[in-house]
């Protein structure tokens, strides 16, 4: 057999179409992405990926938001460079190194009270892991076998994270997952579970739950844990109202339960913040990182309060808990986040997008809602020709949602969609988009919104 060599150039004769149908061949049916974005990606810088038939698309995936600099940053591609040259070993199981040493102390410098109270827990490289290290660790700490999620939550495909996800899809023939997992409704700013909508429906359901976690004749012994995400990114870029995160958390601390923030998708940066939990001036038991934390390669941590270390040493292990070029990309990720007025400009660039969406809604009415924090966007899409409910919010539309995915990969503008029925187009560009770009990708929305909507109408 000759030796494997990486392809410099792209033969012509090898086609999107080409390449899909050989990852058809070689891969297991699980594969998603290609289903909806069908291209083969030739090279990406920035903000901007181009295909192997050279057309260039603006990427609002970013790698479903792991990317935060985008695509082959120069400052993560420098320090990469010189980990590679430096001889440091690439893998060291748990065993640590000049470059872990390093990124630790930036990470915890990151989290509240510039982590005195906290100490991390190196995973397996998948946000998953760190999740299923929470909820065992939860349990190990508190002597409580049981754990409360919220409806919508995502969490991961994994057996015990599973378990807590909302999404009743990938649960579908599986069974005896993780037990002892309760749900409770999460507020959603446009599909208010109460039927009333705005704060007072969030009052009520952050009551129900003081209510219940105070009732004793609840049916259920006190949880080990809840465990949440501030801004719901696969259930439609929904964030948690501040005052009924406030409250949630008061009621946890006042019983003994843990409270598990998964910021997996939202933590750096990519709601203007470091952590989404911030603006709420809360501070989690155990944070969830994973995505953008390793500068787009595989890591995920766990940050744990020290009084809840209850660990034995190796009781929650795993073969690649020390991606050495993870952490050297993840120290330039972080030195750049870091940087004076960078959430500042993740902020602007949100409001900007945001608020020209929402001007868009008085021309499209399908345009329910526009919402999320930072770079994180969510537009809810619906029928308006159906009956609104109770709380006036109309059918989502997952097939209008799909056709204008579509269109926007037609206008060159790539972007995944999330929600109950797949009808909320989710935006999560890298952070370090432009203006321009901004305005750019606006148009292409606008072109793709207007074609998608006369397709359908012909349909």
């Amino acid at each position: 057999m000759s030796p494997i060599k990486l392809e410099k150039t792209v033969e012509k004769t090898k086609n999107n179409e080409y390449y899909l149908n050989r990852q058809g061949v070689f891969e297991s049916n699980v594969r998603s992405y290609p289903r909806k974005l069908p291209l083969a990606i030739a090279k990406a810088k920035g903000v901007w990926v181009t295909d192997v038939e050279g057309k260039e698309y603006l990427d609002c995936l970013a790698g479903a938001g792991t990317l935060a600099l985008g695509h082959n940053h120069n400052d993560i591609l420098e320090a990469l460079n010189a980990f590679l040259i430096s001889g440091m070993p690439m893998h060291t199981l748990d065993l640590t190194t000049p470059i872990k040493d390093q990124f630790s102390e930036v990470l915890l410098s990151t989290l509240p009270n510039k982590g005195k109270d906290y100490c991390l827990q190196f995973c397996s490289p998948s946000g998953a892991d760190a999740v299923e290290a929470a909820l065992k660790l939860a349990k190990i700490a508190t002597k409580r076998s049981t754990i409360i999620s919220f409806t919508g939550g995502y969490h991961g495909m994994t057996h015990g994270a599973l378990a807590v996800t909302g999404n009743n899809g990938p649960k579908e023939h599986l069974t005896n997952l993780m037990p002892g997992v309760q749900f409770f409704p999460f507020p959603h700013a446009y599909r208010c579970p109460t039927g009333i909508g705005g704060e007072k429906g969030a009052d009520i359901l952050a009551s129900q739950f003081q209510h219940f976690i105070e009732d004793v004749e609840r049916g259920t012994p006190l949880p080990a844990a809840i465990i949440l995400e501030v801004v719901q990114g696969e259930g439609g870029v929904n964030p948690a109202p501040i005052h009924w995160l406030q409250h949630i958390r008061k009621v946890t601390q006042e019983h003994g339960i843990l409270m598990i923030v998964d910021e997996v998708q939202s933590g750096f940066g990519r709601t203007g913040r470091m952590f989404a939990f911030e603006e709420a001036g809360i501070e989690p038991d155990m944070i969830v990182m994973s995505k953008a934390i390793g500068g787009g390669l595989p890591l995920a941590i766990l940050g744990i309060k020290k009084q809840f270390d209850a660990w034995r040493p190796g009781a929650h292990s795993g073969t690649f808990r020390g991606n050495q070029l993870a952490m050297a990309a993840g120290i330039s990720t972080l030195n750049v986040l870091n940087k004076p007025y960078f959430f500042d400009s993740v902020i602007q660039r949100g409001h900007w997008l945001t608020n020209q969406l929402k001007e868009l809604q008085s021309h499209y009415p399908c345009l329910a809602q526009i919402r999320g924090r930072g770079l994180m966007i969510g537009i809810e899409i619906v029928d308006e020709r159906m009956p609104s409910d109770s709380s006036g919010a109309y059918l989502g539309d997952g097939a209008l949602a799909a056709e204008i995915q579509r269109q926007c990969f037609q206008q060159g503008l790539i972007l995944e969609r999330g929600g109950r029925n797949g009808n909320v187009i989710r935006l999560l560009p890298p952070l370090i988009i432009t203006q321009d770009e901004c305005i750019e990708v606006l148009l292409r929305f606008t072109g793709a919104l207007e074609q998608a909507i006369k397709q359908m109408h012909k349909a």
